[in-house]
């Protein structure tokens, strides 16, 4: 399958479109939607446009030429914390669950602005940070300067870095549906692989349900949503699942009330 039948069949479905209804809004048939999403042709350069402008993408995008960016890069560049001061649940959780009486070596991917990397750096573990927007790690290491704590951030993107050594707990909040489904047995295995036994995978992911509406501020094509329990099933026999949960819950982000529907995981590697 090549990149552009993998990136619309991915953009339909997370448009909630079927291939009819996706061919009569373009004045195309859907056998022609089908053979793309088959890898069998390709559209024209001037059909490929009209594409591009029906999801809101970029051709290049759509050619896969297009590298990621990410809009929270000038959220970021703004004064205060565009995320808040609030420290998501699951970071209170790995401290009941794995306190630091020692010394503990945690990976927060896709730090945001550094609140989480910086509260866990307060409370005593050696603190590894990341996001691709690079505006995030900058805002974090002001943040880990004021609170006088050392976390080693940097920038780089979750589907290109290599992680290197073993982490006492790899963390990580609302960045897992960036992730397309074609790129997740990698991604979910370099975690647990570079997990020292005895650590914690902290997951949390958005799951797709029929009775509830894409979220207004989805990034259509660059968010794709998980499946109920499949990131669960990212861990099987030499693991131990302390947390596994599943809720619905309402939001207000984009200004917009919605709902979402998250799993919620925290997974121990036993061997």
């Amino acid at each position: 399958m090549s990149d552009f039948s993998a990136r619309l069949a991915l953009l339909r479905k997370e448009r909630r479109i079927t291939q009819s209804a996706m061919a009569k809004e373009l004045a195309l048939s859907r056998q022609t939607v089908s053979n793309w999403e088959k890898g069998e042709i390709e559209p024209s350069v001037g059909v490929l446009t009209r594409i591009a402008a029906f999801f809101g993408v970029s051709t290049d995008y759509l050619l896969g030429y297009e590298t990621y960016t990410t809009h929270y890069e000038g959220k970021y560049q703004q004064e205060g914390l565009y995320w808040g001061r609030k420290i998501n649940r699951l970071a209170h959780e790995v401290l009941r669950l794995m306190p630091p009486e020692r010394p503990l070596r945690l990976l927060d991917v896709g730090c945001g602005e550094g609140q989480a990397a910086v509260f866990f750096a307060r409370n005593g573990y050696h603190v590894t940070a990341f996001d691709i927007a690079a505006s995030g790690p900058e805002k974090g290491r002001r943040l880990a300067q004021a609170a006088g704590v050392q976390v080693d951030f940097f920038q780089a993107d979750l589907l290109r870095h290599e992680l290197a050594g073993a982490y006492d707990i790899i963390y990580s909040t609302d960045v897992l549906e960036y992730v397309p489904p074609r790129n997740r047995e990698r991604v979910m295995r370099q975690f647990r692989e570079h997990t020292a036994v005895g650590g914690l995978n902290v997951f949390d992911t958005f799951v797709e349900k029929s009775f509830i509406e894409t979220a207004p501020d989805w990034e259509v094509g660059k968010e794709f949503y998980w499946q109920s329990g499949e990131l669960f099933s990212h861990y099987r026999e030499d693991w131990k699942l302390e947390l596994c949960e599943e809720s619905v819950f309402d939001c207000d982000s984009a200004g917009i009330p919605h709902e979402h529907c998250m799993d919620m995981m925290i997974a121990r590697r036993m061997v």
